[in-house]
């Protein structure tokens, strides 16, 4: 029973694991402010992604173009002025002049890190049933005075032709290295010669879909945001 008790607590940490282990999701670090931006939240934003890879620039600056619709700001993803590239900073004033933006986000992509976790070891219990061969009977020979051999049967009880054993099988622990990806997302404004006014650094280990990688950090950034009146509230 105590063999039992020590299995089911196993599987009960195993499944906790494996459910923490989904819902690992993208964090914030590094938050910065200027405390002497009191300006009106801002409300027409050129967004741009700083990524070689076209696909990924257009899927980064989309996600966040979406979100800062909901806040009510009118925000351009910097593709559809600069489609081969990103823009350098001479082409970044000539659009803000040209567009009236107040404010410019930009998404940086930084070299990825690594995280390394020791997994515990634990036990298991593996159930072993062996038959008896012959697997119904057991079969004797008797000698007679005669020099005659006969066969004598003795049928098997139904507790003598299984035999159930149960086995402790160690698995060990091991480390267990994460990827993480790192972006810096940086937040300026138009005016007073184009000032930096917040800063934060995300962490997303093991990124599955880039979409949701980018909406899920996009969701944090400009609730943040919002918080700290830079942009509006959701509406």
């Amino acid at each position: 029973m105590q063999l039992f008790r020590k299995a089911g607590t196993v599987a009960i940490i195993g499944s906790l694991v494996a459910l923490m282990c989904g819902c690992v999701s993208s964090s914030l670090f590094d938050l910065w402010q200027d405390p002497y931006f009191k300006e009106p939240p801002l409300t027409r934003m050129l967004v741009i992604a700083a990524r070689k890879d076209a696909t990924k620039r257009r899927i980064w600056e989309d996600a966040f173009t979406g979100g800062l619709a909901e806040h009510g700001v009118a925000a351009t993803s910097s593709y559809s002025v600069f489609p081969d590239s990103p823009p350098d900073t001479g082409q970044v004033i000539n659009a803000v002049q040209s567009n009236g933006f107040d404010g410019i986000l930009v998404v940086l992509n930084l070299p990825t890190d690594t995280n390394t976790t020791y997994v515990q070891g634990y036990t298991s219990i593996v159930q072993d049933t062996r038959f008896p061969s012959p697997a119904y009977r057991d079969v004797r020979y008797r000698y007679h005075a005669d020099n005659s051999i006969s066969q004598d049967l003795r049928y098997v009880t139904y507790w003598q032709r299984y035999r159930t054993y149960y086995h402790e099988i160690e698995h060990p622990g091991y480390a267990d290295t994460q990827t993480v990806d790192i972006h810096a997302i940086d937040v300026t404004t138009t005016g007073n010669d184009g000032r930096l006014i917040w800063s934060a650094t995300s962490r997303t280990p093991d990124p599955g879909s880039v979409t949701d990688v980018q909406r899920g950090i996009a969701d944090l950034v400009l609730s943040k945001l919002s918080q700290r009146g830079i942009i509006g509230p959701k509406k």
